[in-house]
Formats: structure tokens, sequence, C-alpha cells
């Protein structure tokens, strides 16, 4: 299945991970069941899999207080895709 993914661009010209890096494979890790493994390998899995989730039931049923529930789980994804990037760079 490794065969597939799509190469990282910014890592092919420029030598350096990006804010993405890791999430191909922490999926393909979590559709293994491997649950540990994905988060070790991009921790914002789940914060993603949440905010897209919530995202598309939003769609289909018009949640109450939704705008705020997206804002909160963006912020909460660009947290952790920001530290997650910081820690592998340092």
């Amino acid at each position: 299945m490794e065969d597939f993914m799509l190469p990282c661009l910014n890592k092919k010209l420029f030598g350096a991970d990006c804010l993405g890096c890791g999430f191909q494979r922490a999926l393909l890790l979590l559709f293994n069941g491997d649950l540990v493994a994905a988060f070790k390998m991009y921790p914002a899995i789940y914060t993603l899999i949440l905010f897209f989730a919530f995202v598309l039931l939003n769609i289909r049923f018009k949640f109450k207080y939704s705008q705020i529930i997206i804002k909160v789980l963006a912020i909460v994804n660009i947290v952790f895709i920001v530290g997650n990037f910081i820690i592998k760079t340092i």
C-alpha cells in the first residue's frame, strides 16, 4: 500500500518536512489498527478526523453552535500540527 502514497514535494525539493508530513503513513497505520503508532507518526490524525467528521455531520444536521465548535477544532488542529512540526524540526 505504501507504493501508492503521494510523495511530499516539499521534502523532495527542499529536503525538509512540511506540516503534513506523516499524515498518509499515520492514516495507513490507523487503517491497520495500530492506533499508538499512528499517533506517534502524526499526532494531529485524531483531531483532524474529529474535525472532518464534525464538518460533514454539520452539513447534514446543522448543529446549534457549529461555528464555535468548528473554530475551536480548527485551532486545536493548528496547535497540534504546528507543535508536531516544531518538535520534528528541533
